[in-house]
């Protein structure tokens, strides 16, 4: 997938998928404005990752690429596990679990780490599927607007 632009509608398909998903799973809208630009611009970061047995992220905004310190094609081509350190992979994939177990999981916390090294706590954080309109699921998404660095 190419990096969000004008010239391929800010990958308006994932962003659709994005914000739908998260209305018809947590009963609330990701931003106000749907829109696939308004989600690439968003304050605050705003990731997904394919549903590989080892997910590979499909879509960081402009946010989540300056918070993990990568651009567009690297952020894209990052294994999700490696966005925490190894010592902080168990939590996460627990929270995964329970994601999958209860739907969506929300004021999730935990440690990751960008790609110069700079550790940050994320908090209140929601996680969902990215479920399409025909009941296929197409993999996780993450949005959070609370951080500290560490």
């Amino acid at each position: 997938m190419n990096c969000p632009a004008p010239g391929n509608g800010y990958q308006a398909g994932h962003a659709e998928l994005l914000a739908a998903s998260h209305l018809g799973i947590t009963g609330r809208a990701l931003l106000p404005d749907r829109g696939a630009k308004a989600l690439y611009h968003a304050p605050f970061p705003i990731l997904s990752h394919d549903g590989a047995a080892d997910p590979v992220l499909t879509y960081g905004n402009l946010a989540a690429q300056e918070l993990w310190e990568m651009c567009w094609e690297e952020l894209t081509a990052l294994p999700s596990r490696l966005t925490a350190e190894p010592a902080h992979r168990a939590q996460r994939d627990a929270m995964f679990a329970e994601m999958r177990v209860k739907g969506f999981v929300e004021n999730y916390a935990g440690i990751r780490i960008s790609a110069s090294g700079r550790r940050f706590e994320i908090r209140n954080a929601v996680i969902w599927p990215l479920i399409d309109a025909q009941g296929v699921k197409h993999g996780e998404a993450a949005a959070f607007q609370d951080y500290r660095f560490l």
